[in-house]
C-alpha cells in the first residue's frame, strides 16, 4: 500500500502545508514535482526531499494558467515517466470586507485557487484517462469554504467552488478509476499567523514546541505535518473506494464533512406567494435556519493575546 513507484504533483509546495504534503508523499515513496513561484523556495523544497533520500524536481510558475498546468504534467512525464497523484494546494489571500474588496482582490484569489484547481485537475485527468491506470486527485479546501468567514468573500467563494467541483469530478472520473477528494486542513501556517486567536499556538509551532491539548483536541489545530498523513492516505491504493468526500484534518482531529442536504420541506397548494410566506415562513423554517461562520470556543486565559501597548 506504499507509494513506491508513484509520481505526484503538489502545487504551492515550496513551504507550509504544500511542502508538508510533498515531503510526506516522498517519505512514502512517491517521486514529487514541487511547484512554487519563488525559485529559491522551490529549490530548497526539492533539496529537503532529496536530502531525505527522496526524488523531487521543481516547476517554478504561477498556478492558474493552462500553460502552467500543462507544464506540471509534462515535468512529471519527462522526469519520471508517469503521473499518479495530483494535490492542488496553491493559494493566496486578499482579505477585506465586501465593500472594500477590489476587482483585483477578488480576481487574484479566484484565479489561483479556483481556476488553478480547474486547470491543473483538467490536465491531470486528461492524462489519467489516457494512461488508463486510474489516479488520485486531492484538492485542498478550507473551513471558510464550508462555513464562511468574515472578510473572505473571495476565498470562501473559491474554496466552496473547489468542493463543488470535487463532487462533480468524482462522478465524471469514476469510470476511469480516478478518485477525487477534498481535504479541509486546519493548521499553523503563514495564512493563520495574522489571526490573534491562534497567536499562542502559532508561536509554539514556530519554536518547535508541542501544541497544547486545547489546540490539538478542542480546536483541531496543529501543524502542517498533522494534515499530511491524510493526503498520503488519499493518494494511496488503500483509499481506492474513497471519492467525492470532504475530509477535515488538524491536530488530533479527523472529520468527515457532510454534503449539503435539505433540512426541512413544506408544501402549499398553488405555490408560495408573498402573503403566504410572510405569514408562514417563521413557523415553518424559523427554527431550522442554518448557522454561518465557525463558532470558536472561548480561549483559556493562558492563551489570550497580550493586550496592545498604549
Amino acid at each position: 500500500m506504499s507509494l513506491v513507484g508513484k509520481v505526484a504533483i503538489v502545487t504551492g509546495s515550496g513551504r507550509g502545508l504544500g511542502l508538508a504534503y510533498a515531503q510526506e508523499l516522498a517519505r512514502q515513496g512517491a517521486s514529487v514535482v514541487i511547484n512554487d513561484v519563488d525559485e529559491a523556495v522551490a529549490a530548497e523544497a526539492v533539496a529537503s526531499i532529496r536530502s531525505a533520500g527522496g526524488n523531487a524536481t521543481a516547476v517554478v510558475a504561477p498556478v492558474g494558467p493552462t500553460a502552467t498546468a500543462d507544464q506540471l504534467v509534462a515535468a512529471a512525464l519527462d522526469t519520471y515517466g508517469r503521473l499518479d497523484i495530483l494535490v492542488t494546494n496553491a493559494g493566496v489571500l486578499r482579505d477585506t470586507v465586501l465593500w472594500k474588496m477590489s476587482d483585483d482582490d477578488f480576481d487574484t484569489v479566484i484565479n489561483v485557487h479556483l481556476r488553478g484547481t480547474f486547470t491543473c485537475v483538467r490536465a491531470a485527468a486528461t492524462h489519467f484517462r489516457t494512461q488508463g491506470q486510474g489516479g488520485r486527485i486531492i484538492c485542498i479546501g478550507s473551513p471558510t469554504g464550508q462555513r464562511g468567514n468574515f472578510g473572505q468573500t473571495n476565498y470562501a467563494a473559491a474554496k466552496a467552488g473547489i468542493v463543488g467541483m470535487v463532487r462533480t469530478w468524482a462522478l465524471e472520473l469514476a469510470r476511469a478509476e480516478v478518485t477525487v477528494n477534498a481535504v479541509i486542513p486546519v493548521a499553523a501556517t503563514a495564512m493563520t499567523d495574522t489571526v490573534p486567536f491562534f497567536a499562542a499556538f502559532n508561536e509554539a509551532a514556530a519554536k518547535g514546541e508541542e501544541m497544547p491539548p486545547f489546540a490539538r483536541r478542542v480546536l483541531g489545530y496543529g501543524t502542517p505535518k498533522d494534515v499530511a498523513g491524510l493526503v498520503s492516505f488519499l493518494a494511496s491504493d488503500a483509499a481506492a473506494k474513497v471519492t467525492g468526500q470532504a475530509i477535515g484534518a488538524g491536530g488530533d482531529r479527523l472529520q468527515l464533512w457532510s454534503h449539503p442536504e435539505v433540512v426541512a420541506t413544506a408544501f402549499q397548494n398553488g405555490g408560495w406567494d408573498y402573503d403566504v410566506l410572510t405569514e408562514d415562513f417563521g413557523s415553518l423554517f424559523g427554527n431550522q435556519q442554518q448557522s454561518v461562520g465557525e463558532k470558536m470556543p472561548d480561549l483559556p486565559a493562558e492563551f489570550q493575546p497580550a493586550p496592545a501597548a498604549q
